[in-house]
């Protein structure tokens, strides 16, 4: 930083003690009808750049307007595809419930034939248990059966021989 501000010392010191230029040059002397041709020209350049400056104001005008027509037309074009996705998405959604639906009936009809056929089945199985129970039962008389067959057959056999036994007394 030091050396900074030494350099801008030296330079001020330097500028301040330069020696005063003695050489003069004179000017040409110029006309009045050079400043006015020169006017003129000037003038005309700048005529020529106000026109330039017009047309490529022009250019971007129609450029921002076919730009803007390009958007819209982009913007229209995007609307309907976005409208037909919508429409084919509504369309979709109405399929969706449509087999949600079928799903649905055919759900409660699966219930309906399960719970006919559990009924079905639980009536078969209680005709059985009956069957089962009757059966049993139908054993139970045979056994009683075969037991007064047999008690009715020794009862017979002793009654002939208690007949016997009387015939012999008598």
């Amino acid at each position: 930083m030091r050396r900074v501000w030494t350099a801008a010392l030296l330079m001020l010191v330097v500028n301040g003690f330069a020696l005063p230029a003695f050489a003069v040059e004179v000017a040409p002397r110029v006309s009045d009808r050079e400043i006015i041709e020169s006017l003129a020209e000037l003038k005309a350049g700048q005529k020529s750049l106000q026109q330039q400056i017009d047309e490529v104001k022009s250019q971007i005008t129609e450029l921002r307007q076919s730009t803007r027509q390009q958007i819209d037309d982009l913007r229209q074009d995007m609307n309907q595809r976005f409208q037909g996705m919508d429409q084919r998405f509504q369309g979709m959604s109405q399929r969706f419930n449509d087999i949600m639906t079928l799903l649905q009936i055919l759900i409660g009809v699966l219930a309906l034939v399960l719970g006919g056929l559990l009924a079905w089945l639980t009536a078969v199985w209680r005709r059985l248990v009956q069957v089962e129970e009757k059966q049993k039962a139908f054993e139970l008389q045979g056994e009683e059966i075969r037991f007064l067959r047999e008690s009715h057959g020794r009862l017979e056999a002793l009654f002939l021989q208690i007949l016997e036994r009387a015939n012999a007394s008598r």
